[in-house]
């Protein structure tokens, strides 16, 4: 199981300073657990808002991470 934050997708698509676009494209995801939206974090760590509350973005790594193991 992997994250990411929005700067390193940002700055794969060539585009650094498109951060905010990036968190826009992210979050109006229509297939959030398909296109594993869930994985974006901040670049310092912590897990931000997201569609579904991020209380649900918690538990969806968390339960990922535990089949990992």
């Amino acid at each position: 199981m992997w994250v990411v934050s929005y700067q390193n997708i940002a700055a794969y698509m060539g585009r650094p300073e498109a951060i905010r676009a990036v968190a826009n494209a992210v979050a109006i995801n229509p297939v959030a657990y398909l296109i594993p939206c869930h994985r974006v974090i901040a670049k310092s760590g912590e897990i931000h808002g997201y569609r579904w509350g991020s209380t649900r973005k918690k538990a969806m790594i968390g339960w990922e991470a535990a089949r990992s193991a």
